[in-house]
């Protein structure tokens, strides 16, 4: 059985587990880190920018950090349609993802793997943050090559723009991925049915206290610089370190629900080091990945110019 949000469980195998997951957590609404989560490590990821990237993206730090929490901006169920297509994208549930699903070449394969194990809402047991990331970083490599064959003028002005645009939507997403909770059927508070023989909390009140009041209450901008390397990674296989990125931040769940159990992240109270350090280190992972996709898609980008110059095609 899968755990679900907020809809009736489904069957179907898990990774290799056994047994009866459980029924839902109460809300379906994806949560997310504050907007001050994604501010931070969005200006922390700017700022170990080697100085071969273009000047235009390195004078774009402000915008990129107002860009970094727009997706959260659009969960509005004032406009059902919009929330819909986009929602299920803040998040995985790994648990619930049968084996061998990640392998499906895009998003759409996925979805058709889900349905064929049995999952009848995938949307919403599972969603699609990591092919959301994928897409993203495609999409902006694209319009680096597109920059690199513009020449000065009005185009390329408008060329700019689309590249700063994606480059700071695709910035929540990578930070979103670094907040165990988005990757885990325990993403308010542990689910419902799930074993939890450490008896951790059930409280659905626990996801926006970790990434939104705590992080307010006891993260400085200046705590995440120090844990990043002096300039970003080349990522080889840029879907291989997408995925990676998401499990590592799955392989901290429970690390950060006995934090949660033994000093607690209450905003209010004066923070235990291990849980501001818990708070730091996940935002940094997601400046650190952050910053090595915006670079490797400015250099993967020029052998996609190179291509569009030999073919003709794209412009």
């Amino acid at each position: 059985m899968k755990v679900k949000r907020a809809i009736a469980i489904v069957a179907l195998p898990l990774l290799g587990a056994a047994g009866l997951w459980g029924i839902a957590n109460a809300k379906s609404a994806p949560m997310r880190w504050g907007s001050d989560g994604h501010r931070m490590a969005t200006r922390a990821a700017h700022g170990i920018l080697p100085e071969s990237m273009p000047a235009f993206f390195r004078e774009a730090r402000a915008q990129l950090e107002f860009l970094s929490p727009e997706p959260d901006r659009w969960r509005t169920s004032d406009f059902v349609e919009m929330d819909e297509a986009w929602k299920y994208d803040h998040y995985i549930d790994l648990e619930n993802v049968p084996k061998g699903a990640f392998d499906a070449a895009d998003r759409f394969e996925f979805i058709a793997a889900l349905f064929r194990a049995g999952i009848e809402r995938p949307q919403q047991t599972v969603g699609f943050l990591p092919f959301r990331i994928l897409e993203m970083q495609q999409r902006l490599t694209s319009g680096f090559a597109r920059w690199r064959l513009s020449s000065a003028g009005v185009d390329r002005d408008w060329i700019q723009e689309r590249i700063i645009n994606d480059a700071g939507i695709i910035s929540h997403y990578v930070v979103d991925a670094a907040q165990p909770h988005h990757t885990t059927i325990h993403f308010n508070g542990w689910a419902d049915g799930a074993p939890n023989p450490n008896g951790f909390t059930t409280d659905r009140g626990f996801h926006s206290r970790f990434e939104s009041g705590f992080v307010r209450s006891h993260v400085d901008p200046r705590d995440v610089p120090p844990g990043l390397p002096r300039s970003p990674s080349r990522l080889g296989d840029v879907r291989k370190a997408i995925w990676e990125h998401v499990e590592a931040s799955n392989a901290t769940v429970e690390e950060l629900y006995q934090l949660e159990k033994d000093f607690g992240f209450d905003p209010d109270a004066r923070a235990h080091p291990e849980t501001k350090r818990f708070a730091t280190e996940r935002l940094t992972a997601g400046a650190e990945m952050l910053a090595a996709v915006w670079w490797t898609s400015w250099l993967d980008s020029e052998a996609v110019a190179e291509a569009v110059r030999e073919q003709g095609w794209g412009r």
